[in-house]
């Protein structure tokens, strides 16, 4: 596809967190800054400030791998997809648009189960990699499959159970911990939630 850079050789580069799908970053990048991201998969940008290329994290360690590159249907702006190292704004934030001027609407929370379920996919890989002393996860992951799945098994029949009665708090409450429970063992197993997601793409589009 033939992309179409301004007057002044930049195109707008959207950041996404690929896991979250929020947005972190609203940027530019020449030509140059493009290639060196698809060759690299490393976020790679151009400072209209101080009119030089920089790499996403070059100095704050911050950085962001590339899961995907693609074009708008115009051809005259492009998204990277990330997987971030840290916050993606200068101001520590985990994204640049944290300034709100129109509060969500009350009651919705679109997003917040993607949201969530990133957040413990990177402490249980956090704890699994440090067993500190202490953590409910890493006795779990002591335990092996057996103990996780053992969990598992509970916590199914304390939604089933749950969902036998009339209030919903008490089935949110269950199902939470079975996802959680769930997550776990796949972790233990090292299977990534995204094979999952792929396997429910894959089976969507097939009913």
């Amino acid at each position: 596809m033939e992309l179409k850079f301004a007057e002044n050789g930049l195109l707008p580069v959207i950041v996404v967190d690929a896991r979250t799908c929020d947005v972190l970053t609203l940027a530019w990048a020449n030509r140059e800054a493009l290639e060196r991201t698809l060759q690299t998969r490393q976020t790679h940008l151009y400072s209209r400030s101080r009119q030089a290329l920089w790499r996403k994290g070059e100095s704050s360690g911050n950085t962001q791998r590339v899961i995907e590159v693609v074009a708008d249907c115009d051809g005259d702006a492009i998204l990277y997809r990330v997987i971030p190292s840290g916050p993606a704004c200068h101001t520590g934030a985990a994204s640049c648009f944290h300034k709100e001027l129109l509060a969500r609407e009350q009651g919705r929370n679109d997003g917040d189960f993607i949201r969530a379920v990133a957040h413990l996919r990177n402490v249980l890989n956090e704890r699994k990699r440090q067993a500190p002393e202490g953590s409910y996860v890493a006795k779990l992951y002591a335990g092996g499959v057996d103990r996780i799945g053992k969990k598992v098994g509970e916590e199914a029949t304390e939604v089933v159970i749950a969902a036998k009665n009339a209030g919903d708090d008490e089935l949110i409450w269950e199902a939470a911990d079975l996802l959680f429970h769930l997550c776990v063992l796949l972790e233990a197993r090292g299977i990534s939630l995204d094979r999952v997601g792929a396997q429910l793409l894959e089976r969507a589009g097939s009913r």
